[in-house]
């Protein structure tokens, strides 16, 4: 396995977090920089995390891994868009009784707190514990171009970049559709969720 792979699987996997993180940027168009760099952070972080964990555990995780990463995923990320599809009506409603106070509740709600990025950071990684269990066979075949906590790393920090662009690409998109974001980044959020799920019964 060569770098050039190490990297690949690195985009490969931080595809979902970048669809999340365009979700996040679009529903708080606003979001202080300090919080793009926290998503990047927990994103990225997870990424290395879930690899180095199925590297050292994978005796025990292969199977399980493969038998509820896609319904756990689909769980997490069918939950959090379903309630912000659940808001964003209920928001609708506060706007018919006072549209000024109830703008100001709107953007509130749709800042994600740290309780929902954590969810949508394990939920996007999940996948990657199985990762960690190819790095082991991959030492025993090939090899790995080195350690296989620094191939994890790599995928990390490539999870890290792309999310950050991700939620700033996110922010521009969120100042032209503010007022479908939230509808619209529920509705995301579930479709990823079910590619998940319908991708980890497939393969």
């Amino acid at each position: 396995m060569a770098v050039w792979e190490i990297l690949l699987i690195g985009v490969g996997l931080s595809m979902d977090a970048f669809a999340v993180g365009l979700t996040d940027g679009m529903t708080e168009p606003k979001m202080k920089w300090w919080k793009v760099i926290l998503i990047a952070v927990l994103f990225g972080g997870f990424q290395f995390l879930m690899p180095v964990l199925g590297y050292y555990f994978g005796s025990i995780f292969a199977s399980v891994v493969q038998k509820i990463a896609p319904w756990l995923s689909f769980a997490i990320l069918a939950f959090l868009g379903g309630k912000m599809i659940f808001d964003f009506f209920m928001e609708r409603k506060k706007r018919g009784q006072d549209a000024q106070n109830a703008e100001a509740d709107g953007k509130s709600q749709r800042a994600a707190g740290i309780g929902k990025l954590l969810l949508q950071a394990v939920a996007t990684a999940i996948d990657a514990l199985a990762v960690g269990v190819t790095f082991v066979a991959a030492q025993t075949d090939k090899g790995l171009p080195f350690h296989a906590v620094l191939c994890a790393l790599v995928i990390g920090a490539v999870t890290f970049l792309l999310s950050v662009a991700a939620v700033l690409i996110g922010r521009k998109a969120g100042d032209k559709f503010s007022d479908k974001a939230q509808l619209l980044g529920g509705v995301i959020l579930i479709a990823i969720g079910l590619k998940i799920l319908i991708e980890g019964l497939v393969g």
